[in-house]
């Protein structure tokens, strides 16, 4: 796939960093797995996107200029529509999350401190607001206006729907982690904590590993 791609992109978190095609679309396809068996929105991939809609276009451009007949031209184009797909698909998956979870990701984003990460780009955000609204108005329209005056404000927390965090998820350890607390002491049982081993594979549930997810200690697969 290398021969493609022709030169290298910069990303910047501090301090640019050269990063290569392959590593570019490496990066993609965890965001896209990760994205895919979460239950929550994760961080925004924003760069790396951008980044990947670039090499496309580069690769586009590629293929434009190899000879017509050459063999290496259809595999090139498979290698592009897959790719196409993985993006596309990343990017669809976080839309249905926004749509079916709206209320409760743009609650989440309002009380995020400015020093974590966002989960919504600016063109999430967006979308996400007049999604709400839109939704909001439609359920003024066809119901609320009909009840009386006292039952015509809606209680946005029994409203919000919210992702199941306990849901069980399939993970690989990139890096070793000890002393994850996996379930807490109950009057049935006490907490059960476990290390993590890098290559090591799990069925977990995701609320315990959520901040492993977001830091690549570990991948959904």
């Amino acid at each position: 796939m290398d021969d493609i791609f022709e030169s290298t992109e910069s990303t910047s978190d501090g301090e640019e960093e050269e990063i290569s095609a392959a590593e570019v679309l490496q990066k993609l396809e965890e965001a896209w797995l990760n994205e895919k068996f979460s239950p929550e929105l994760l961080e925004t991939k924003t760069e790396i996107v951008e980044c990947m809609m670039d090499q496309i276009k580069e690769m586009e451009e590629n293929i434009s200029r190899a000879k017509k007949g050459d063999f290496k031209v259809s595999v090139h184009r498979m290698e592009l529509d897959r790719i196409r797909f993985i993006l596309s698909s990343y990017l669809r998956t976080r839309l249905e999350k926004i749509e079916k979870n709206t209320q409760y990701i743009l609650e989440q984003e309002s009380n995020r401190p400015e020093t974590d990460a966002p989960h919504l780009s600016p063109e999430e955000y967006a979308f996400a607001k007049e999604f709400q609204d839109h939704n909001e108005s439609h359920y003024k329209q066809i119901a609320l206006r009909h009840m009386p005056p006292n039952l015509q404000t809606l209680d946005p927390k029994l409203a919000m729907v919210r992702p199941n965090l306990d849901s069980y998820v399939f993970l690989r350890v990139n890096q070793n982690t000890e002393g994850v607390l996996v379930d807490e002491e109950t009057i049935e049982a006490r907490e059960e904590i476990i290390d993590l081993e890098k290559g090591n594979q799990h069925i977990i549930k995701y609320r315990p590993v959520a901040p492993l997810v977001n830091s690549a200690a570990v991948a959904l697969i």
